[in-house]
């Protein structure tokens, strides 16, 4: 793809109303409940010391986290994303500019893309996670102390589970990144099934901005609207492999190609929208036009690979059964 913990809050206050309950019942009750979650937090608190020091095995080489970090930084939306999911979001004290999800996220003007190690180093994190982070920034991140977990835009949705299971190791969250990606892989299971498969080689046009860069079917978005049974036009594009499966096409090309399928990555980047696509010389007798299949996508969501990839299956799941490919 191009660069572009709230339930154990729940459980404590659920934990203290019982506490309350028990003390107005009986002395000896509130005694007996005040010991038992003693034994239970302790357990707890000694359980997750004793995952550490982890070492997490990355595509930049190995990186050991020597105790459960309570101060992250993470530059990477995606990242920000799955780190909430799996529940270390109150571990989390600061996120980049870019990350706008969720919203009580506690967002910076940290810029991944303009590097300030300094600004990072502020926040005196004890684990920095970004994302394909050019090596040399990485190491003015290192030189101040700082411990960076790199986790580079996934190639396919293995990849996307892979991520959720290191950054729950590195932070102690295990348990919560195994149940994060057990219930992504249920849920994308269900919309696939869920969802017509249009007939052999139906193709689809995905525009990630107005002038024309697309996916090829070997991109990790590719591959995920390969569920589905769709083909990328942008396969027969000269240059698609040298590209990295990005390829930037030409209005020509897409008319010629005819896609059954048209989906806008660039809605809120480049403001462009079904009406506005179909009015674009010659696009107006595409198929995907003339059948109602031109499908608006939230940039954010389709240039990340988190949790949030199950929304983006499904707004294009609902669109293919609303509007089958003849």
């Amino acid at each position: 793809m191009l660069n572009h913990s709230t339930r154990a809050a729940t459980a404590l206050i659920a934990l203290a109303a019982t506490a309350a309950l028990a003390a107005g019942c009986s002395s000896s009750g509130s005694a007996k409940s005040a010991k038992t979650s003693g034994a239970k937090t302790s357990a707890a608190s000694t359980a997750a010391a004793a995952q550490f020091p982890v070492t997490i095995q990355t595509a930049a080489g190995a990186v050991t986290i020597a105790k459960k970090p309570t101060a992250i930084v993470s530059m990477s939306p995606t990242a920000t994303e799955m780190l909430f999911a799996i529940g270390a979001g109150s571990q989390v004290k600061a996120v980049d500019k870019n990350s706008d999800y969720p919203t009580t996220a506690p967002h910076t003007n940290l810029d991944s893309y303009q590097l300030n190690a300094e600004a990072v180093a502020n926040y005196r994190p004890d684990l920095v996670v970004v994302s394909g982070l050019p090596p040399k920034q990485a190491a003015q991140l290192r030189a101040l102390h700082m411990t960076v977990l790199d986790e580079p835009a996934a190639t396919d949705l293995q990849g996307t589970y892979a991520q959720l299971a290191q950054l729950g190791e590195a932070t102690g969250h295990a348990d919560g990144a195994a149940t994060e990606a057990t219930k992504m892989k249920a849920d994308i299971a269900s919309i696939v099934k869920d969802t017509p498969k249009p007939a052999a080689g139906t193709k689809y046009y995905y525009e990630l901005d107005q002038t024309y860069y697309s996916v090829t079917s070997a991109t990790f978005i590719g591959k995920t609207l390969g569920l589905f049974g769709l083909t990328s036009i942008a396969d027969a594009a000269k240059g698609a492999a040298a590209s990295g499966g990005y390829p930037q096409l030409t209005s020509e090309f897409i008319v010629k190609a005819n896609p059954a399928y048209v989906f806008l990555a660039d809605t809120k980047c480049c403001k462009q929208t079904p009406a506005t696509v179909a009015k674009r010389p010659g696009w107006s007798a595409l198929h995907a036009v003339t059948g109602q299949r031109m499908i608006a996508l939230d940039d954010d969501i389709a240039s990340r690979w988190g949790p949030r990839i199950v929304d983006l299956l499904r707004t294009v799941g609902q669109a293919i059964k609303q509007h089958p490919a003849a």
